[in-house]
């Protein structure tokens, strides 16, 4: 017994064990309770009684909100679909080709990242609406509906589609290639039987991603959505309209499933996806070829062309006095209107995501910190692991419901967050947890296991070692996870939409109050500010970059 009690506490450390402790008990507190909450609800009548699914079978016998689930599946394929071919031929153009630009293409095709998926359906009905730039030279399309929010799908998950193919473009053996060549293979061959062969673990996973990206949307469909209903707008309709929490609930636990489906999905192919690059791989030689360079060329121009005319749609509309009507230059759409929530809401916004990048960053790294370089307490580490994994199958508006529905309660003790800012930092932090935490575990697996060893002999503290070694060494990947939830907080909607409160409005909320209103040109000019600002930022990350690496030795 006493050789069992010392072998325990042999190199027993009481502050990471308890560090470790504070940070599993936060996580769940603002995960697992919650998502308590969401489904204890949906069993629930308004009266707080238990009923079963009597919510689910009145949901369901109701037509008008029954078809958003067919209606959200369909967008959801056509645009994950659309996304992925897209998003393949533009990766395939930057890696695969020798054509000029492919900086400023890369840099253009994540322009949407950087501003609110409501903005990308605002921006297309400057385009494509009643009185849009492409629709005044006589090409009408029917913008209000489910084209619409399928092209404002597109245009949200084409980013994430080129970035994921764009990584697994980039490791290739060149040697595949020249047998290929050396046995007069056709590059319509090459390509279906190498290129697509290399990465079809890949193509699975930007499937899964961009259709639960657009499964889970809230802004398209809320700005040119018509009478054309999705789930997500069925959730907003309920709770924000009909304050009917327990339908809202209902209509969050069907939101959630489809995602946890993909989630579940994608993380039985990432197993499988393993690279095929090794020690002996040779770089892919690129060869000249004056039609293929032209034709892809063409096809990242036209791609860009139409994000930057997106762009510059929004410019026209912020910058003119009253679009397409009167065309004269103005300031006065950037003096937005109080009921909207002003200029202050701009200014909440950089509050909550300067906030959100601080907290997140420091908590996402102290977290995978204790995960990845503790030796003991092996059962609580694999139950933080598992933790970390699981936002990534959480639509926004699901975090949003379940934060309500949990932190709400006035027998909480922590029901004091409830309508404050701290609660949307939260639910923040948690909805985009799961990528920088594989971000930060990733830089600190690539980290000696040494410094602990040596520093534990010395009997140096863990805090020192960590602050000293394992926070300079990550600097770059610290500053990116920062970058990341800042930019995310920005732009973010679902996840805030019903947690907000009247005295402190933010700035996509904001946009959403402007658009219904009937005033985009305010919209327009908010959304060139969040664009200006996320653009600044993503600046600033990438000078410090180089100035650090230039400071390695």
């Amino acid at each position: 017994m006493e050789t069992a009690i010392r072998r325990f506490t042999a190199g027993f450390r009481p502050t990471q064990f308890l560090t470790l402790i504070l940070c599993l008990a936060a996580f769940t507190v603002v995960l697992i309770f919650p998502l308590f909450a969401l489904f204890s609800k949906a069993f629930e009548d308004s009266a707080g009684d238990f009923i079963g699914f009597a919510n689910y079978a009145k949901y369901f016998k109701t037509p008008t909100l029954s078809v958003s689930i067919g209606n959200t599946i369909d967008i959801s394929l056509w645009s994950s679909v659309i996304s992925m071919t897209l998003g393949l031929l533009y990766a395939y153009a930057l890696t695969r080709t020798r054509i000029r630009l492919k900086r400023f293409f890369t840099y253009t095709a994540l322009i949407p990242i950087f501003i609110p998926t409501i903005v990308h359906a605002l921006a297309l009905v400057y385009i494509f609406g009643k009185q849009g730039s492409i629709t005044r030279l006589g090409f009408e399309i029917e913008l209000y509906g489910r084209l619409g929010i399928i092209l404002s799908e597109i245009v949200f998950t084409f980013p994430q589609a080129f970035l994921m193919f764009y990584v697994a473009l980039e490791f290739v053996d060149g040697r595949l290639y020249e047998v290929a060549d050396s046995m007069g293979v056709s590059a319509p061959k090459k390509f279906f039987r190498i290129t697509l062969a290399e990465i079809k673990y890949t193509v699975l996973s930007v499937f899964f991603v961009c259709f639960t990206l657009a499964f889970t949307d809230f802004g398209a469909p809320k700005v040119i959505g018509g009478s054309y209903n999705v789930l997500a707008t069925d959730i907003y309709k309920q709770v924000a309209g009909q304050f009917n929490m327990n339908m809202g609930a209902v209509v969050g636990t069907l939101l959630l499933l489809p995602a946890v489906i993909s989630f579940v999905a994608d993380r039985i192919v990432s197993s499988k996806n393993s690279s095929t690059v090794n020690a002996k791989a040779t770089p892919l030689i690129i060869k000249k070829s004056r039609a293929r360079d032209t034709f892809f060329f063409a096809f990242c121009a036209l791609i860009t062309l139409f994000f930057l005319f997106m762009i510059a749609s929004l410019a026209v509309g912020a910058f003119t006095e009253y679009y397409p009507y009167k065309m004269g230059f103005t300031w006065k759409n950037f003096i937005f209107n109080e009921s909207a929530g002003g200029i202050g809401s701009f200014i909440n916004s950089l509050k909550m995501a300067l906030l959100t990048a601080a907290f997140g960053t420091a908590f996402v790294f102290v977290y995978a910190y204790m995960i990845e370089k503790t030796n003991r307490f092996g059962a609580l580490r694999k139950y933080g692991k598992l933790l970390s994994v699981l936002p990534l199958a959480l639509p926004g508006m699901v975090v949003g419901l379940s934060f309500i529905f949990f932190f709400n309660d006035p027998a909480n003790p922590l029901h004091f967050i409830y309508g404050t800012v701290i609660i949307l930092v939260v639910s923040n932090i948690l909805h985009y947890f799961s990528v920088p935490f594989f971000t930060a575990s990733g830089c600190l697996k690539k980290l000696d296991k040494e410094f602990e060893s040596v520093a534990d002999s010395m009997n140096v503290p863990r805090r020192r070692t960590f602050l000293r070694v394992s926070v300079p060494l990550s600097l770059p990947a610290i500053l990116e996870i920062f970058m990341y939830y800042f930019v995310n907080a920005m732009v973010t909607v679902s996840a805030v939409v019903f947690l907000y409160s009247a005295g402190f409005k933010i700035s996509a909320i904001a946009i959403t109050h402007m658009e219904e209103a009937g005033n985009i040109s305010q919209a327009a000019a908010m959304s060139l500010l969040i664009l200006l600002i996320n653009v600044l930022v993503r600046i600033l990350y990438e000078a410090a970059i180089k100035i650090i690496t230039r400071r390695k030795p």
